[in-house]
């Protein structure tokens, strides 16, 4: 399986987009009581949510405003760890327990100079990381060597997150069956083949929904901002493993079943960039080149959308989507005979 490897490049020129698409709510329908219509704007120009006229949120904030969207949310798989060398280390130590090798943990400090590197050169002297990381292990210590080169004035936190947790592959202590179900995994789809005893690629996908509201939340209220800071260059890093983090970015964009088993492993150690477009939604094409994303899988309506999501607010639908077209035969036909 291929991996995604991480070069560093420059920002690209991007071209800039535009869109008028509001919603507003929530107008009653009686016009007698329209002095008691509440407007709410889903976002402002750093793209966070807010309401212009709840009283509570005016209390909140103390006339700040809605706190600005992190900068990047930065995905980091693990290491290679013990387990990537030698599969027979499942039969005797827990998967959680398993940790790196000498060559995951330095594969995982080079990691953080590159993180360094990437966000000194194109932020203010005052940025700050904030972590959320597995439980298991090899996670843990991967996070330990990512951030050495950081001052703690850079890091604001972290949070030990169990629902970024491995997907559970069942018993591991009959490498034979294990060998087996991997090779039924591979032909019944990796998405929806749940392991004995264990978890599908479609469990791990209701765990990270779960993860995502929890994250979305931390976002829009500004959780891991420093007291009475409105820091615009905050970045958060999800240090996880390679299919976690491959469904994470399945929840996130809303890729299909079809379009998830298309995608590579990241490699041990790698990271993959999601920055904050000129909208406020983060794309991975404000960071990545195409062709490295194609190496990790993406297809082109996949590319496209993400195109869309450099320009596009958080509140904005995309109504040009080309999945749509795709999806239903008789518009693809429609669409040939021009």
């Amino acid at each position: 399986m291929a991996s995604l490897l991480y070069p560093y490049y420059p920002f690209c020129q991007q071209k800039r987009f535009t869109s008028n698409t509001r919603i507003h709510c929530c107008a009653y329908e009686n016009p007698a009581r329209q002095t008691d219509t509440v407007n709410i704007k889903l976002t402002n120009q750093n793209g966070s949510f807010s309401d212009d006229k709840s009283p509570l949120v005016r209390a909140a904030g103390a006339g700040t405003g809605p706190p600005p969207r992190p900068r990047r949310i930065i995905l980091v798989r693990h290491g290679e760890s013990e387990g990537n060398v030698d599969e027979s280390i499942y039969t005797r130590v827990a998967d959680p327990k398993i940790g790196l090798t000498n060559k995951g943990k330095a594969q995982a400090e080079e990691t953080g100079k590159k993180m360094k590197d990437m966000i000194e050169k194109n932020s203010s002297h005052d940025w700050k990381l904030y972590f959320y990381v597995s439980p298991y292990r090899r996670a843990l210590q991967t996070l330990q060597c990512l951030a050495r080169p950081f001052q703690r004035s850079h890091i604001a936190g972290l949070r030990e997150e169990p629902r970024l947790r491995e997907q559970d592959f069942g018993n591991f202590q009959n490498r034979e069956k294990m060998r087996v179900e991997k090779t039924m995994r591979s032909l019944y789809g990796r998405f929806f083949y749940r392991f004995p005893d264990g978890e599908s690629a479609a469990d791990v996908y209701d765990r990270i929904t779960g993860f995502r509201e929890t994250l979305r939340t931390d976002i829009n209220i500004g959780r891991f901002q420093p007291p009475a800071e409105q820091n615009t260059e905050m970045n958060l890093v999800i240090v996880s493993h390679g299919l976690t983090l491959r469904v994470f970015l399945m929840r996130w964009y809303k890729w299909t079943v079809h379009q998830f088993e298309g995608l590579h492993n990241m490699g041990n150690g790698n990271m993959l960039v999601m920055e904050r477009g000129f909208g406020g939604r983060y794309s991975l094409l404000m960071h990545h080149h195409e062709k490295e994303l194609r190496a990790f899988g993406l297809t082109d309506e996949m590319l496209i959308d993400q195109e869309w999501h450099k320009a596009a607010r958080p509140a904005d639908l995309n109504y040009d989507c080309p999945m749509v077209n795709s999806f239903f035969p008789h518009l693809h036909q429609d669409t040939g005979r021009g």
